[in-house]
């Protein structure tokens, strides 16, 4: 706006949105807390102090600055501002404001798939909300070819502590994101104090280094204004040097004491602040760039496009409450008093809390323009291509579940071109180590832009690194969480652009629980994909206890909204992997954990049915979690086996049947899905629970023996199917370098340990 009038005019009006914004999230906390009935007597809890830091900024974002292609993060805490914004704008019904935090009501964070308005990004677990848009902007481009929409983070400056905050600021390929936007809450204060020491300068120069623009809104204009004048030199210099802590307990000062606590002994402080009155003194303190909307508007509009940009706005937490600038305030509420006092100060009735803005008010105009504005048109879903259930090929000889990985995304391209096309895989600096070297030749690296191939002509390359925007392999540099967050967003395409992809994220199964929380949250977030965890277990002999998982078979038990699955054979990998990349980029679908092994097995071992309906008939026991794979006449004990320990159960079983023991094997392929199908035989669950009857039918109900190369906890529930004696052998403890032999004999999961148990099990 270039008239000054009108500029005027608007800025008022913004400042009105501002306060009925910020009596908004602080109303929707009281309620919670002070109004809802609590029958429980405990706390609800939310955030009034931490929104209010925030309220200017979003004020200023969306009623000034976004657009529809837009996409914005919200700090954890600030959801009842963001709920306040969609109010306003007609996207949230009155009647969820009274249910912050109440069960079916509006989620204690923005929740994309649970909280009924619109919200972009899920956030709750800090430093990986704040991370999401740079992979949303990736998978954005990825399915678009090009940026469309500035991809925002409002981030609480004390998530700049996590680590997952600095690894995907570093990964080389976000520099050249010039949509992404960080907007920094400095209000330098943590849950428990005020922070003594935030070396802002030095979190500038790292994003300044990883590339970033940097745009610094530290005073508004009225401060800056009282700079300009004599003395004002000598007041910048006195609030700089002053330590966080004492600047805070100024806030909490009243005009009097302010007058002598503010100079410090200068005499031009306190000449300059004598000719102010009580209140612009003030309201001067308070003036920080995170509070100003025009030196906030001026900063959007600095922008650059063309690199990633942080503003960092210095704001007070508590802004505008009787809380702000208490060192306890983070989660504290205020009484009914305050908020009959606080309510006619910000243009509001507390007897009538949620009224919106009188029609054809220059604020309700306002707020109609913005919703118009950032309307975002419907788009048809659209449908994931089908994938086949089944590839046809009877694997012979000895082979890897790890190789047969590469092998059918090979398949793929010429069985299912369509299918083949939506896959995309994502790795750490690890595709030649799991055996994608094969694909990322077939189908090249992706990146923003043409890139060559310097080893193109040199004939000993055998992994060929072609890049450029057609590409189907992303790869990131050594850091797990970026892939898992990468992960993420491209599985959640398919309802954030209403393009499906199929992505499957590979690296070493020892860091999957370096992974695992923030692909967890971007399950919660609605996204849907698969990660494939390989080489695993001490079954990797020769690599050591550090490379040895343990854990990591339960974690398909305990995830929600993936489904887990541990092959023991080529054919078993092929039809897990493609029935979990059928699950994928439809709102019934869900993610997928595969667990692979370097280990070479004799595939004849799986006794693959050659009649077409029993074939079919083992697909899908494989793919409900187990399947029956050795019958004896007479059983007397069953082994339980998954994974790479297949063939020793199978040997074991050998040995006990020539001594006289018949023994049932049984391949588990998902422990998760039994657990789930027990679950459903107990009614606790309506999954189906067909494949009890098939894998450990109750007439052949004997002692079993579980085995895994992982913890035993994760197959010990079986002995509740039948209810029989059960023995269960696994690893408990860190492994050690060693041949397979000598380390399955040492954690107790050799066909010798086998045996035992199962003569024990049989023993009168």
């Amino acid at each position: 706006m270039n008239d000054p009038v009108a500029t005027a005019a608007h800025s008022g009006v913004l400042e009105e949105v501002e306060r009925r914004v910020l009596w908004l999230s602080t109303a929707i906390v009281h309620h919670a807390n002070r109004v809802r009935p609590n029958p429980s007597g405990l706390k609800v809890g939310g955030h009034q102090a931490s929104s209010a830091s925030i309220a200017s900024i979003m004020t200023a974002l969306w009623f000034r600055h976004l657009g529809p292609q837009d996409r914005v993060s919200v700090k954890p805490h600030a959801s009842p501002v963001l709920h306040a914004i969609n109010y306003l704008l007609g996207e949230l019904d009155e009647r969820y404001l009274t249910t912050l935090r109440e069960f079916g009501g509006l989620q204690s964070y923005p929740s994309r798939t649970k909280d009924p308005d619109p919200v972009d990004y899920s956030t709750g677990s800090v430093g990986i909300g704040a991370t999401a848009p740079i992979w949303g902007a990736v998978a954005r481009r990825y399915v678009q070819g090009a940026p469309a929409g500035r991809q925002y983070s409002l981030v609480g400056d004390a998530e700049l502590d996590e680590g997952a905050v600095w690894e995907a600021i570093l990964d080389p390929g976000v520099a050249e994101l010039g949509e992404i936007v960080w907007i920094v809450d400095l209000n330098r204060q943590s849950l428990d104090r005020v922070v003594p020491y935030l070396a802002a300068h030095r979190l500038k120069g790292m994003f300044a280094a990883a590339g970033w623009q940097v745009l610094t809104l530290k005073y508004g204009r009225l401060l800056t204004g009282l700079f300009e004048r004599p003395g004002g030199e000598d007041l910048r210099a006195r609030i700089d040097a002053m330590p966080n802590p004492e600047y805070q307990r100024l806030l909490r000062c009243d005009a009097g004491e302010l007058r002598d606590r503010l100079p410090g002994g200068s005499e031009p402080v306190a000449r300059l602040i004598a000719e102010l009155d009580d209140t612009t003194l003030l309201a001067a303190l308070r003036n920080l760039g995170g509070h100003d909307l025009g030196t906030l508007a001026e900063a959007f509009d600095a922008i650059d496009d063309t690199r990633p940009t942080v503003v960092f706005a210095y704001t007070v937490k508590g802004h505008g409450l009787p809380s702000e600038g208490h060192p306890q305030n983070h989660s504290s509420l205020l009484t009914a008093d305050q908020i009959a006092e606080l309510a006619p100060r910000l243009g509001a009735d507390p007897d009538a809390p949620w009224a919106r803005f009188e029609d054809g008010s220059a604020a309700a105009l306002l707020c109609a323009e913005t919703a118009t504005r950032l309307r975002r048109p419907p788009a048809a879903p659209q449908a994931p291509p089908p994938v086949p259930d089944d590839i046809g090929r009877t694997p012979k000889g000895t082979a890897t579940t790890q190789a047969a990985l590469g092998r059918l995304l090979l398949d793929l391209t010429r069985e299912a071109p369509d299918a083949a096309a939506r896959v995309v895989t994502v790795s750490p600096d690890v595709s030649s180590s799991t055996n994608l070297g094969g694909w990322v030749n077939k189908v090249g690296v992706w990146s923003t832009s043409e890139r060559r191939d310097w080893f193109a002509d040199d004939g000993e390359t055998i992994l060929h690194w072609r890049e450029g925007p057609a590409g189907q392999h992303i790869e990131l540099g050594i850091a797990e969480t970026n892939l898992v967050g990468l992960l993420g967003e491209l599985g959640a395409t398919w309802s954030r652009w209403n393009r499906p992809l199929l992505p499957i994220g590979v690296l070493y199964d020892p860091f999957v629980g370096r992974a695992l929380e923030p692909w967890s949250f971007g399950i919660y977030a609605g996204g849907q994909s698969i990660l494939i965890g390989t080489p695993s277990g001490v079954t990797l002999a020769p690599e050591g206890g550090a490379h040895q998982s343990i854990v990591t078979p339960s974690i398909g038990v305990e995830q929600p909204g993936c489904v887990a699955y541990e092959p023991a054979f080529v054919l078993d990998t092929e039809w897990t992997l493609l029935a979990s990349m059928a699950r994928l980029g439809r709102p019934d679908g869900g993610s997928a954990y595969l667990r692979l092994s370097t280990r070479p097995v004799d595939q004849t071992l799986a006794a693959v049915p050659s009649d077409p309906a029993s074939r079919e008939r083992r697909r899908r026991q494989v793919i409900a979690g187990a399947y029956p794979l050795r019958r004896s006449a007479r059983p007397a004990v069953t082994i339980a086996a998954m994974g790479a320990l297949v063939p020793e159960a199978l040997a074991a079983a050998d040995r006990l049947e020539q001594a006289g023991v018949g023994t049932d094997v049984v391949c588990v392929t998902s422990p998760g899905l039994l657990f789930q199908a027990l679950r459903s035989r107990q009614g606790q669950d309506d999954a189906p629970n067909w494949i009890l009857d098939q894998a450990f039918p109750a007439s052949r109900a004997t002692p079993l023996v579980t085995v895994l190369d992982g913890h035993p906890h994760t197959l010990a529930f079986l002995a509740g199917v039948n209810n029989v004696p059960c023995t269960t052998l696994g690893v408990t403890t860190f492994g050690q370098s060693g041949s397979i032999e000598d380390v399955h004999r040492h954690h107790g999961i050799d066909a010798d340990s086998m045996i035992r148990a199962a003569l024990d099990l049989h023993s009168p």
